[in-house]
């Protein structure tokens, strides 16, 4: 069982007559539609209701008087859910939202307006039990090995090695790995890990699912030594990742990609889903 636990601190120069001290705890999961979804499925406007983790409302003062000066009320509060629902990691992002708030409400008499204060606090979802299983992964990218690629016989001839040290990860420690050009006839002009968070929102009816960008890092620049390893080096940002989840009404999840920018505005990208979890 979850205690969130702090002080609430009243202060002013004269006493101040209440109608009691009031602490409220919310936790729900916003779930927005992309432009390009909200005409497609109707249906929506029903599962895209906020989902409520949790919502409870404790007395902490009688009505009475503070006296004036500062004074502290300690508190301690269990975080119960509602229903069969989880206490889910918090996470900002773009069409998923999982945000914890605690408002404390001081009422005041009819001619006072009430006083009230609101502060998010974060909660880290529990450790995975067990080891972490890294999963290594090789690449080699060549003209060859692109998808979707219109006319390849225009490409410039190249080939890109590298690998990931892990792509199941643990969301405190970085990405890491290396990449190598081994041969290129373009001069390179830029290559980037960009990271990407993948929202799905749904119900019975489809999902609607969208990538959006959360950074993108340059780790070289220029056209760089053939042959040279580069370092892949990435920290997860907090707050805008998590551990992968999926739930049966909204999905969060993530995916790397490796960019590299040639001369002539070829862009190539190499596309890694990553699986990211607290240990």
């Amino acid at each position: 069982m979850e205690m969130l636990s702090g002080v609430v601190v009243v202060s002013g120069k004269d006493p101040v007559q209440h109608q009691g001290l009031f602490l409220t705890v919310e936790g729900a999961v916003n779930l927005q539609l992309s432009a390009k979804s909200v005409g497609v499925f109707e249906a929506f406007y029903n599962s895209v209701k906020p989902i409520q983790i949790i919502n409870s409302t404790i007395e902490m003062v009688k009505p009475g008087k503070f006296p004036g000066g500062r004074t502290e009320v300690p508190f301690e509060f269990p975080l119960l859910v509602k229903g069969n629902k989880v206490l889910f990691e918090t996470y900002h992002g773009v069409f998923v939202n999982i945000q914890y708030t605690l408002r404390c409400d001081m009422k005041r008499s009819l001619l006072a307006k009430d006083l009230t204060k609101t502060s998010e606090f974060i909660v880290h979802s529990a450790p995975q039990k067990g080891k972490l299983t890294p999963s290594p992964v090789d690449f080699t990218i060549t003209p060859e090995t692109l998808q979707n690629v219109k006319e390849r016989a225009l490409l410039p001839k190249f080939l890109v090695r590298g690998h990931l040290t892990s792509t199941n990860c643990a969301v405190t420690q970085p990405l890491t790995g290396e990449l190598v050009v081994e041969s290129s006839e373009a001069a390179v002009r830029s290559i980037e890990l960009q990271l990407v968070r993948v929202e799905t929102c749904g119900c019975a009816e489809g999902y609607a699912r969208d990538a959006t960008e959360i950074q993108n890092i340059q780790i070289a620049d220029g056209d760089v030594c053939r042959g040279l390893s580069v370092p892949i080096y990435m920290v997860f940002p907090r707050l805008f990742t998590c551990p992968t989840l999926e739930t049966t009404n909204f999905k969060v999840e993530f995916e790397v990609n490796v960019v590299v920018l040639l001369q002539g505005d070829h862009l190539i990208t190499e596309n890694f889903p990553l699986k990211l979890c607290r240990v």
